[in-house]
């Protein structure tokens, strides 16, 4: 497991945009965006059940998470991992309304739909990685000649 530096938990702590993509049946990529935290470890968020990520996730657990400082498009995060934990009923509709009470202020989350029920997913980071700047070509990357 990849441990999250100080550095990259200040990232996630703070009401950041990130982007998720999981991995579609077909194999073609699904990228949402979140709202996400840290507990522990792992990286947290929250879904309605019977969403394609969640149930792409629960096929397969591989994900990919990146976030980039708005002020600055070159100095980004990537985290690689895996969905580890699902977590349904009164666990996962307070961790939404922590994610809320995050992004946007408010005690709850407001945009429940009736009927809806939450799902709070825990992901393992595997890779994480900091780039300021641009990546260079990994070794034998570059092409012809």
């Amino acid at each position: 497991m990849a441990g999250l530096s100080e550095q990259i938990r200040d990232w996630i702590v703070a009401p950041n945009f990130w982007h998720l993509a999981t991995v579609n049946l077909d194999g073609s990529p699904q990228v949402s965006p979140m709202w996400i935290d840290a507990e522990d470890d792992f990286i947290v968020f929250n879904t309605a059940i019977g969403r394609v990520k969640e149930e792409n996730l629960r096929r397969d657990p591989r994900v990919s998470l990146s976030c980039l400082d708005t002020t600055n498009p070159y100095d980004r995060v990537v985290i690689h991992g895996r969905a580890v934990e699902f977590v349904e009923g009164d666990e996962a509709d307070r961790c939404m309304d922590r994610l809320a009470k995050k992004y946007v202020g408010t005690d709850r989350f407001e945009w429940r739909i009736p009927g809806e029920r939450r799902v709070k997913i825990l992901v393992q980071p595997t890779r994480v990685r900091h780039v300021v700047g641009v990546e260079p070509f990994r070794r034998g990357r570059l092409g012809p000649g």
